[in-house]
Protein backbone atom coordinates (compact mmCIF):
# COMPACT_ATOMS: atom_id res chain seq x y z
CA UNK A 1 0.00 0.00 0.00
CA UNK A 2 3.29 2.45 0.53
CA UNK A 3 3.41 2.40 -2.76
CA UNK A 4 0.14 3.72 -4.02
CA UNK A 5 0.08 6.10 -1.76
CA UNK A 6 2.67 7.56 -2.53
CA UNK A 7 2.40 7.44 -6.00
CA UNK A 8 -0.88 9.29 -4.93
CA UNK A 9 1.01 12.03 -2.85
CA UNK A 10 3.15 12.52 -5.87
CA UNK A 11 -0.26 12.96 -8.30
CA UNK A 12 -1.84 15.39 -6.00
CA UNK A 13 1.38 17.46 -5.27
CA UNK A 14 2.01 17.61 -9.28
CA UNK A 15 -1.63 18.30 -10.17
CA UNK A 16 -1.31 21.12 -7.49
CA UNK A 17 1.37 22.63 -9.60
CA UNK A 18 0.05 22.27 -13.17
CA UNK A 19 -3.17 23.42 -12.02
CA UNK A 20 -2.05 26.89 -9.91
CA UNK A 21 -0.50 27.72 -13.24
CA UNK A 22 -3.78 27.22 -14.88
CA UNK A 23 -5.05 30.45 -13.60
CA UNK A 24 -1.42 32.01 -12.82
CA UNK A 25 -0.15 31.70 -16.91
CA UNK A 26 -3.00 33.23 -18.45
CA UNK A 27 -3.20 35.75 -15.79
CA UNK A 28 0.03 36.85 -16.32
CA UNK A 29 -0.17 37.61 -19.97
CA UNK A 30 -3.08 39.18 -19.46
CA UNK A 31 -2.11 41.56 -16.73
CA UNK A 32 1.01 42.46 -19.19
CA UNK A 33 -0.36 42.45 -22.11
CA UNK A 34 -4.17 43.47 -21.60
CA UNK A 35 -4.81 40.76 -24.65
CA UNK A 36 -6.74 37.90 -24.53
CA UNK A 37 -5.09 37.02 -28.33
CA UNK A 38 -1.59 37.23 -26.86
CA UNK A 39 -2.88 35.10 -23.66
CA UNK A 40 -3.81 32.70 -26.25
CA UNK A 41 -0.90 32.82 -28.30
CA UNK A 42 0.98 32.17 -24.90
CA UNK A 43 -0.88 29.14 -23.92
CA UNK A 44 -0.63 27.94 -27.93
CA UNK A 45 2.82 28.29 -28.76
CA UNK A 46 3.73 26.63 -25.59
CA UNK A 47 1.38 23.54 -26.01
CA UNK A 48 3.46 22.74 -29.32
CA UNK A 49 6.39 20.66 -27.96
CA UNK A 50 3.91 18.62 -26.15
CA UNK A 51 2.11 18.30 -29.40
CA UNK A 52 5.51 16.86 -31.66
CA UNK A 53 7.49 15.28 -28.91
CA UNK A 54 4.67 13.37 -26.77
CA UNK A 55 5.79 9.98 -28.84
CA UNK A 56 9.55 10.94 -27.17
CA UNK A 57 8.11 11.33 -24.14
CA UNK A 58 6.27 8.21 -24.35
CA UNK A 59 8.99 6.51 -25.25
CA UNK A 60 10.97 7.24 -22.32
CA UNK A 61 8.73 5.99 -19.93
CA UNK A 62 8.54 2.96 -21.71
CA UNK A 63 11.75 2.34 -21.98
CA UNK A 64 13.58 4.32 -19.13
CA UNK A 65 11.09 3.28 -16.25
CA UNK A 66 7.74 4.71 -15.26
CA UNK A 67 9.04 5.38 -11.83
CA UNK A 68 12.51 7.17 -12.60
CA UNK A 69 10.22 9.92 -15.75
CA UNK A 70 7.83 10.47 -12.74
CA UNK A 71 10.26 12.17 -10.24
CA UNK A 72 12.85 13.07 -12.72
CA UNK A 73 9.83 15.07 -14.84
CA UNK A 74 8.37 17.02 -11.89
CA UNK A 75 11.79 17.61 -11.08
CA UNK A 76 13.04 19.53 -13.96
CA UNK A 77 9.47 20.92 -14.36
CA UNK A 78 10.25 22.86 -10.90
CA UNK A 79 12.94 24.65 -12.88
CA UNK A 80 10.84 25.66 -15.54
CA UNK A 81 8.02 27.07 -13.43
CA UNK A 82 10.38 29.12 -10.82
CA UNK A 83 12.32 30.44 -13.96
CA UNK A 84 9.30 32.60 -14.63
CA UNK A 85 9.45 34.86 -11.22
CA UNK A 86 13.19 34.58 -11.41
CA UNK A 87 13.53 36.39 -15.11
CA UNK A 88 10.69 38.93 -13.93
CA UNK A 89 13.57 39.68 -10.57
CA UNK A 90 16.05 41.00 -13.79
CA UNK A 91 12.95 43.25 -15.33
CA UNK A 92 13.21 40.15 -18.43
CA UNK A 93 9.67 39.37 -18.46
CA UNK A 94 7.77 40.26 -22.05
CA UNK A 95 5.61 38.07 -24.52
CA UNK A 96 8.39 36.38 -25.69
CA UNK A 97 10.21 35.61 -22.88
CA UNK A 98 6.84 34.54 -21.33
CA UNK A 99 6.31 31.75 -25.05
CA UNK A 100 10.20 31.18 -24.26
CA UNK A 101 9.59 29.84 -20.78
CA UNK A 102 6.45 28.43 -21.02
CA UNK A 103 7.85 25.91 -24.13
CA UNK A 104 10.46 24.92 -21.78
CA UNK A 105 8.35 23.86 -19.47
CA UNK A 106 5.81 21.97 -21.54
CA UNK A 107 8.35 20.06 -23.09
CA UNK A 108 8.93 18.28 -19.63
CA UNK A 109 5.23 18.92 -17.37
CA UNK A 110 3.21 16.15 -19.13
CA UNK A 111 6.02 13.40 -18.53
CA UNK A 112 5.47 13.02 -14.91
CA UNK A 113 1.22 12.86 -15.09
CA UNK A 114 1.78 9.92 -17.90
CA UNK A 115 4.33 8.26 -15.81
CA UNK A 116 2.08 7.81 -12.68
CA UNK A 117 -0.33 6.49 -15.33
CA UNK A 118 1.51 4.00 -16.46
CA UNK A 119 3.07 3.00 -13.15
CA UNK A 120 -0.67 2.98 -11.63
CA UNK A 121 -1.32 -0.74 -12.20
CA UNK A 122 2.22 -1.67 -10.76
CA UNK A 123 1.44 0.05 -7.64
CA UNK A 124 -2.06 -1.21 -7.57
CA UNK A 125 -1.19 -4.60 -7.78
CA UNK A 126 1.00 -4.41 -4.74
CA UNK A 127 -1.84 -2.59 -2.85
CA UNK A 128 -3.97 -5.39 -4.28
CA UNK A 129 -6.61 -2.98 -5.66
CA UNK A 130 -8.43 -3.53 -8.81
CA UNK A 131 -8.13 -1.19 -11.60
CA UNK A 132 -11.80 0.37 -11.27
CA UNK A 133 -10.98 1.20 -7.73
CA UNK A 134 -7.31 2.61 -8.25
CA UNK A 135 -8.27 4.80 -11.09
CA UNK A 136 -11.11 5.68 -9.61
CA UNK A 137 -9.14 6.84 -6.35
CA UNK A 138 -6.15 7.85 -8.97
CA UNK A 139 -8.62 10.28 -10.76
CA UNK A 140 -9.78 11.77 -7.67
CA UNK A 141 -7.09 12.84 -6.34
CA UNK A 142 -6.12 14.55 -9.69
CA UNK A 143 -9.69 16.41 -9.40
CA UNK A 144 -8.58 16.93 -5.58
CA UNK A 145 -5.63 18.53 -6.69
CA UNK A 146 -7.09 20.28 -9.53
CA UNK A 147 -9.69 22.14 -6.89
CA UNK A 148 -7.24 23.11 -4.78
CA UNK A 149 -4.79 24.38 -7.41
CA UNK A 150 -6.64 27.16 -8.74
CA UNK A 151 -7.80 28.49 -5.28
CA UNK A 152 -4.03 28.57 -4.39
CA UNK A 153 -3.22 30.52 -7.29
CA UNK A 154 -6.05 32.76 -7.23
CA UNK A 155 -5.76 33.99 -3.62
CA UNK A 156 -2.06 34.41 -4.61
CA UNK A 157 -2.71 36.56 -7.52
CA UNK A 158 -5.20 38.29 -5.26
CA UNK A 159 -2.54 39.03 -2.25
CA UNK A 160 0.63 39.32 -4.25
CA UNK A 161 0.48 39.14 -7.54
CA UNK A 162 0.55 36.19 -10.57
CA UNK A 163 4.14 35.55 -9.73
CA UNK A 164 3.90 34.91 -6.18
CA UNK A 165 1.70 31.81 -7.65
CA UNK A 166 4.66 30.40 -9.45
CA UNK A 167 6.60 30.42 -6.19
CA UNK A 168 3.97 28.28 -4.75
CA UNK A 169 3.75 26.06 -8.22
CA UNK A 170 7.31 25.08 -7.52
CA UNK A 171 6.96 24.13 -4.20
CA UNK A 172 4.13 21.59 -5.21
CA UNK A 173 6.33 20.13 -7.88
CA UNK A 174 8.97 19.74 -5.72
CA UNK A 175 6.51 17.64 -3.42
CA UNK A 176 5.59 16.10 -6.53
CA UNK A 177 9.07 14.87 -7.55
CA UNK A 178 10.00 13.43 -3.95
CA UNK A 179 7.16 11.48 -3.15
CA UNK A 180 7.69 9.41 -6.58
CA UNK A 181 11.26 9.31 -5.76
CA UNK A 182 10.48 7.25 -2.92
CA UNK A 183 7.95 4.98 -4.52
CA UNK A 184 9.38 1.14 -4.66
CA UNK A 185 7.80 -1.28 -6.95
CA UNK A 186 8.62 -4.26 -9.87
CA UNK A 187 7.94 -2.64 -13.01
CA UNK A 188 5.58 -5.16 -15.06
CA UNK A 189 7.26 -6.00 -18.42
CA UNK A 190 6.29 -7.84 -21.46
CA UNK A 191 8.07 -9.52 -24.10
CA UNK A 192 8.78 -6.96 -27.27
CA UNK A 193 6.71 -7.38 -30.18
CA UNK A 194 8.04 -6.82 -33.84
CA UNK A 195 6.49 -3.49 -33.48
CA UNK A 196 8.17 -2.86 -30.56
CA UNK A 197 11.57 -2.55 -31.66
CA UNK A 198 13.92 0.06 -29.64
CA UNK A 199 15.85 0.16 -32.43
CA UNK A 200 13.51 1.37 -34.20
CA UNK A 201 13.10 4.43 -32.43
CA UNK A 202 10.79 6.28 -35.02
CA UNK A 203 8.96 3.32 -35.26
CA UNK A 204 8.63 2.14 -31.14
CA UNK A 205 8.00 6.41 -30.46
CA UNK A 206 4.92 6.08 -32.73
CA UNK A 207 3.69 3.11 -32.06
CA UNK A 208 1.24 4.43 -29.39
CA UNK A 209 -0.18 6.49 -32.01
CA UNK A 210 -0.98 3.20 -34.01
CA UNK A 211 -2.51 2.02 -30.99
CA UNK A 212 -5.52 3.81 -31.42
CA UNK A 213 -6.41 2.06 -34.36
CA UNK A 214 -5.28 -1.28 -33.03
CA UNK A 215 -8.08 -0.42 -30.30
CA UNK A 216 -11.41 0.99 -31.15
CA UNK A 217 -12.39 1.22 -27.82
CA UNK A 218 -9.14 3.14 -27.10
CA UNK A 219 -9.99 5.53 -29.85
CA UNK A 220 -13.29 6.60 -29.41
CA UNK A 221 -12.33 7.61 -26.07
CA UNK A 222 -9.66 9.51 -27.49
CA UNK A 223 -11.72 11.30 -30.12
CA UNK A 224 -13.75 12.29 -27.14
CA UNK A 225 -11.04 13.97 -25.46
CA UNK A 226 -10.13 15.81 -28.63
CA UNK A 227 -13.33 17.07 -29.38
CA UNK A 228 -13.40 18.49 -25.70
CA UNK A 229 -9.70 19.84 -25.51
CA UNK A 230 -10.48 21.68 -28.81
CA UNK A 231 -13.84 23.28 -27.81
CA UNK A 232 -14.38 23.52 -24.18
CA UNK A 233 -11.08 23.84 -22.37
CA UNK A 234 -10.31 26.94 -24.24
CA UNK A 235 -13.85 28.43 -21.96
CA UNK A 236 -11.57 27.83 -19.08
CA UNK A 237 -8.14 28.93 -20.68
CA UNK A 238 -9.30 31.84 -22.20
CA UNK A 239 -12.49 33.12 -22.15
CA UNK A 240 -13.87 33.01 -18.58
CA UNK A 241 -10.14 34.21 -17.77
CA UNK A 242 -11.00 37.39 -19.33
CA UNK A 243 -14.36 37.91 -18.16
CA UNK A 244 -13.07 37.45 -14.89
CA UNK A 245 -10.52 39.73 -15.65
CA UNK A 246 -12.73 42.33 -16.71
CA UNK A 247 -14.94 42.30 -13.53
CA UNK A 248 -11.63 42.31 -11.53
CA UNK A 249 -12.80 38.93 -10.03
CA UNK A 250 -9.78 36.19 -9.89
CA UNK A 251 -11.28 35.02 -6.66
CA UNK A 252 -14.32 34.15 -8.49
CA UNK A 253 -12.23 32.26 -11.13
CA UNK A 254 -10.66 30.42 -8.78
CA UNK A 255 -14.45 29.16 -7.04
CA UNK A 256 -15.86 28.25 -9.60
CA UNK A 257 -12.47 26.12 -11.29
CA UNK A 258 -12.36 24.75 -7.96
CA UNK A 259 -15.97 23.86 -7.51
CA UNK A 260 -16.01 22.12 -11.31
CA UNK A 261 -12.93 20.43 -9.85
CA UNK A 262 -14.19 18.94 -6.70
CA UNK A 263 -17.05 17.63 -8.12
CA UNK A 264 -15.02 15.75 -10.49
CA UNK A 265 -13.17 13.98 -7.16
CA UNK A 266 -17.52 13.27 -6.58
CA UNK A 267 -17.76 11.65 -10.33
CA UNK A 268 -14.07 10.08 -10.34
CA UNK A 269 -14.83 8.25 -7.10
CA UNK A 270 -18.57 7.10 -8.61
CA UNK A 271 -16.72 5.26 -11.26
CA UNK A 272 -16.58 2.34 -9.67
CA UNK A 273 -20.36 2.39 -8.26
CA UNK A 274 -21.39 4.00 -12.18
CA UNK A 275 -19.41 0.80 -14.00
CA UNK A 276 -21.21 -1.85 -12.30
CA UNK A 277 -24.87 -0.16 -13.62
CA UNK A 278 -23.46 1.00 -16.80
CA UNK A 279 -22.25 0.14 -20.24
CA UNK A 280 -18.99 2.36 -20.85
CA UNK A 281 -20.26 3.56 -23.81
CA UNK A 282 -23.17 4.82 -22.25
CA UNK A 283 -20.76 6.41 -19.64
CA UNK A 284 -19.14 8.01 -22.19
CA UNK A 285 -22.70 9.51 -23.56
CA UNK A 286 -23.08 10.31 -20.25
CA UNK A 287 -19.95 12.48 -19.95
CA UNK A 288 -20.19 14.22 -23.34
CA UNK A 289 -24.03 15.06 -22.80
CA UNK A 290 -23.61 16.12 -18.87
CA UNK A 291 -20.59 18.48 -19.99
CA UNK A 292 -23.44 20.33 -22.78
CA UNK A 293 -25.87 20.36 -19.87
CA UNK A 294 -23.46 22.60 -18.05
CA UNK A 295 -21.72 24.76 -20.73
CA UNK A 296 -24.80 26.03 -22.39
CA UNK A 297 -26.44 27.83 -19.54
CA UNK A 298 -22.99 29.23 -18.39
CA UNK A 299 -22.65 30.58 -21.48
CA UNK A 300 -24.99 33.01 -20.62
CA UNK A 301 -22.45 34.19 -17.69
CA UNK A 302 -25.29 34.19 -15.31
CA UNK A 303 -24.81 35.31 -11.45
CA UNK A 304 -22.04 33.90 -9.81
CA UNK A 305 -24.34 30.90 -7.58
CA UNK A 306 -25.15 29.60 -11.11
CA UNK A 307 -22.16 29.61 -12.89
CA UNK A 308 -21.37 27.48 -9.46
CA UNK A 309 -24.18 25.35 -9.82
CA UNK A 310 -23.80 24.87 -13.52
CA UNK A 311 -19.86 23.97 -12.86
CA UNK A 312 -21.00 21.54 -10.40
CA UNK A 313 -23.25 19.57 -13.16
CA UNK A 314 -20.43 19.87 -15.43
CA UNK A 315 -17.75 18.92 -13.55
CA UNK A 316 -19.21 15.34 -11.22
CA UNK A 317 -20.35 14.48 -15.42
CA UNK A 318 -17.16 14.92 -16.36
CA UNK A 319 -15.55 12.95 -13.23
CA UNK A 320 -15.63 9.23 -14.37
CA UNK A 321 -14.85 9.53 -17.77
CA UNK A 322 -10.62 9.46 -17.36
CA UNK A 323 -10.85 6.62 -15.04
CA UNK A 324 -12.44 5.03 -18.06
CA UNK A 325 -9.74 6.10 -19.97
CA UNK A 326 -7.42 4.92 -17.85
CA UNK A 327 -9.32 1.65 -16.81
CA UNK A 328 -9.83 0.59 -20.70
CA UNK A 329 -5.97 1.61 -21.74
CA UNK A 330 -4.33 -0.26 -18.91
CA UNK A 331 -6.80 -3.49 -19.80
CA UNK A 332 -6.29 -3.29 -23.71
CA UNK A 333 -3.20 -2.05 -24.17
CA UNK A 334 0.51 -4.24 -23.23
CA UNK A 335 2.21 -3.12 -20.17
CA UNK A 336 5.10 -1.89 -22.63
CA UNK A 337 3.26 0.63 -24.71
CA UNK A 338 1.12 2.32 -21.88
CA UNK A 339 3.54 5.09 -21.36
CA UNK A 340 3.30 5.81 -25.45
CA UNK A 341 -0.65 5.52 -24.68
CA UNK A 342 -0.61 7.79 -22.24
CA UNK A 343 1.61 10.49 -23.30
CA UNK A 344 -0.67 10.86 -26.39
CA UNK A 345 -3.75 11.09 -23.91
CA UNK A 346 -1.62 14.12 -22.12
CA UNK A 347 -0.50 16.06 -25.66
CA UNK A 348 -4.46 15.93 -26.48
CA UNK A 349 -5.05 17.48 -23.28
CA UNK A 350 -1.83 19.91 -23.44
CA UNK A 351 -1.55 20.68 -27.24
CA UNK A 352 -4.24 20.22 -28.94
CA UNK A 353 -5.85 23.09 -27.64
CA UNK A 354 -3.74 25.31 -29.45
CA UNK A 355 -5.38 24.73 -32.35
CA UNK A 356 -8.43 26.75 -31.15
CA UNK A 357 -7.15 29.01 -28.49
CA UNK A 358 -5.24 31.50 -30.98
CA UNK A 359 -8.96 31.97 -32.91
CA UNK A 360 -11.01 31.69 -29.33
CA UNK A 361 -8.30 34.66 -28.28
CA UNK A 362 -9.23 36.85 -31.54
CA UNK A 363 -12.99 36.23 -31.33
CA UNK A 364 -12.67 37.51 -27.70
CA UNK A 365 -11.17 40.63 -28.63
CA UNK A 366 -12.82 41.22 -31.44
CA UNK A 367 -16.59 40.09 -30.56
CA UNK A 368 -16.37 39.97 -26.94
CA UNK A 369 -16.73 36.97 -24.38
CA UNK A 370 -20.41 36.80 -24.56
CA UNK A 371 -20.97 35.17 -28.26
CA UNK A 372 -17.97 33.56 -28.56
CA UNK A 373 -18.62 31.62 -24.98
CA UNK A 374 -22.17 30.89 -26.97
CA UNK A 375 -20.31 29.27 -30.28
CA UNK A 376 -17.89 26.87 -28.13
CA UNK A 377 -20.98 25.51 -26.07
CA UNK A 378 -22.59 24.85 -29.52
CA UNK A 379 -19.65 23.03 -30.63
CA UNK A 380 -19.89 21.04 -27.02
CA UNK A 381 -23.21 19.98 -27.90
CA UNK A 382 -22.75 19.23 -31.47
CA UNK A 383 -19.34 16.80 -30.82
CA UNK A 384 -21.58 15.25 -27.52
CA UNK A 385 -23.95 14.15 -30.77
CA UNK A 386 -21.22 12.75 -32.90
CA UNK A 387 -19.50 10.86 -29.95
CA UNK A 388 -22.70 9.30 -29.26
CA UNK A 389 -23.63 8.38 -32.45
CA UNK A 390 -20.11 7.00 -33.40
CA UNK A 391 -19.61 2.76 -34.73
CA UNK A 392 -16.67 2.50 -32.27
CA UNK A 393 -19.17 2.88 -29.67
CA UNK A 394 -20.32 -0.81 -30.07
CA UNK A 395 -16.25 -1.76 -29.75
CA UNK A 396 -16.48 0.52 -26.02
CA UNK A 397 -20.13 -1.28 -24.89
CA UNK A 398 -18.19 -4.71 -25.64
CA UNK A 399 -14.87 -3.86 -24.10
CA UNK A 400 -15.11 -5.12 -20.62
CA UNK A 401 -12.24 -4.51 -17.55
CA UNK A 402 -10.78 -7.95 -16.05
Amino acid sequence: MRAFVLTELSNLAGVISGSILFIAMPWLVLDQTGSSAQSALVIAFSSIPGLLLSPVMGSFIDAIGRRRVAWAAEAITVITTIAFPIVALFGAINLGTMILLAVLRNLIAPGGQSARKALLPDVAAKAGLSLDRANSIHEAVFSAGFAVGPAVGALAIGATGPFSAFWWAGGAGLAAAAFAFAVRVVEKQEPASADDDKSKPLRYALEGIRALGRFPAVGIIFAALLSISLIYIPTEMVVLPRYYNSIDLPEDLGTLISCMAGAGVVGSLAFEWIHRRMSYANILRTTMFGITLGIVPMSFLPPQPFMLAFGLILGFTWGPVIPLLNTVVLTMVPANLRGRVFSLEMAIWNASPMISFIAVGVAVDALGVQPVYWALAAGVLVASILVAIAPQMRNLSESRAH
